[in-house]
């Protein structure tokens, strides 16, 4: 959609800067008192998820007097200052003492002229495509770049008749509160899926315990433990040299860490097949090891000994990860200790006991995951439907389909 692009009869091409006032003065003669209570929108009240102010506080107005951005009910407000913009920090303003609010000085105020409904702005802000330009047209330093105000005054954007603006509004905000109930479905079944594996490792491993009467070991006796050691930083490479260096949790992946950074002189490596767990800040959570690998202090490897099958201690790590999380201790961050890891207390039924129980699990486990795999791209297409609904809602010759 560019400016000169046909429109449908009735509509016409304007700019931010016709359509609206922009920053508005606040007006003579509102004379406040210090004690007197006032609205006040800091930029966290605003909740970027769904564009609305969520948290707006009351605040005497001598403590927002030294500083403020002016609004009014029905003003929309929009984060100039990265990454506030990026993230959606934008809303429409609602529910004011007096109708008037102060906000942060770090929004820009957009007041929809007579024959402009607010809403219409609100959503035109919105669409991806206009906070990707908005970005790209930055000020500032980094750090504290900024959406100019010129860029807002100068933005073309489509406007048809007052009513007909009134009755895409009402459809269109009809249809995004529906995406939303689909994202928030996808997301709660996405969130019971990622749950139910280790639910269900934990409740086959209680009952196979229980009913077997497996004997219990320490890990120290089926595995070898090699504690992570961070080498000298200087040690590091940006580009693949030596060999891939895996710190903590942040490296994983859903089965294997992917490599960010590289060592050409290890200080504690992991073999392909061990099992990396991660020791500080979080405690717990696993990965495989794929390659042959240097591990940070973030990290432990563990490594089988002989008659053990690493997937059946795998699995039962996962099953009790919240478990050996608590075990954890630090006032600082979180932190297992290497001789805490070696004496933790597993299961152990005969190899071949182990290897029939990893094969149900793993059957079970590729069943969840493609469940889990389908889910996200529900979610993701739930989350892409906000920018398509704005797109079509915003395209010229469309609005025949809106009904």
């Amino acid at each position: 959609m560019n400016p000169g692009d046909p429109l449908p009869d009735g509509w016409r091409w304007t700019t931010l800067g016709e359509a609206c006032v922009i920053n508005p003065r606040r007006p003579r003669g509102l004379d406040l008192t210090p004690d007197e209570p006032v609205t006040f929108i800091p930029m966290n009240a605003v909740d970027d998820e769904h564009a609305v102010v969520a948290r707006p506080q009351t605040r005497p107005y001598g403590e927002v007097s030294r500083g403020y951005t002016y609004m009014e009910e029905s003003d929309v407000i929009f984060a100039k200052i990265t990454p506030c913009m990026q993230n959606g920090k934008h809303a429409i303003v609602r529910e004011t003492i007096s109708g008037i609010a102060f906000g942060s000085t770090e929004f820009h105020v957009l007041r929809a002229t007579d024959d402009v409904h607010p809403i219409w702005i609100h959503r035109f802000l919105l669409q991806p495509h206009f906070l990707k330009e908005a970005e790209h047209n930055f000020t500032g330093t980094a750090g504290q770049q900024r959406v100019p105000k010129e860029f807002l005054i100068n933005k073309s954007i489509p406007l048809p008749p007052l009513a007909e603006q009134h009755r895409i509004v009402a459809a269109l905000e009809t249809r995004l509160a529906a995406a939303e109930r689909a994202r928030r479905a996808a997301l709660s079944q996405l969130n019971a899926l990622e749950a139910m594996p280790a639910a269900l490792l934990r409740k086959v491993f209680e009952r196979e315990a229980k009913i077997r009467f497996w004997p219990r070991v320490e890990i120290f006796e089926i595995c070898e433990v090699v504690m992570g050691q961070s080498p000298p930083s200087e040690t590091y490479r940006p580009t693949p040299e030596g060999l891939p260096f895996f710190q903590g949790k942040a490296d994983f992946g859903q089965k294997h860490p992917t490599a960010r950074i590289w060592c050409v002189e290890p200080r504690k490596i992991a073999l392909p097949g061990d099992i990396l767990i991660s020791v500080r800040a979080p405690v717990g959570p696993t990965n495989i090891a794929d390659v042959e690998c240097c591990i940070g202090r973030g990290l432990a490897a563990i490594r089988s000994l002989g008659d053990t099958d690493l997937s059946f201690i795998h699995f039962f790590l996962k099953a009790f990860e919240s478990d050996i999380a608590a075990i954890g201790t630090g006032s600082t961050f979180q932190a297992i200790s290497g001789k805490q890891l070696r004496a933790l207390s597993v299961p152990l039924p005969p190899l071949d006991e182990q290897r029939r129980i990893v094969a149900a699990l793993e059957r079970e486990m590729a069943a969840t995951e493609r469940a889990r795999t389908a889910a996200h791209e529900r979610l993701a297409l739930a989350e892409a439907l906000p920018g398509a609904i704005l797109r079509r809602a915003f395209a010229p010759g469309a609005p025949h389909d809106r009904d």
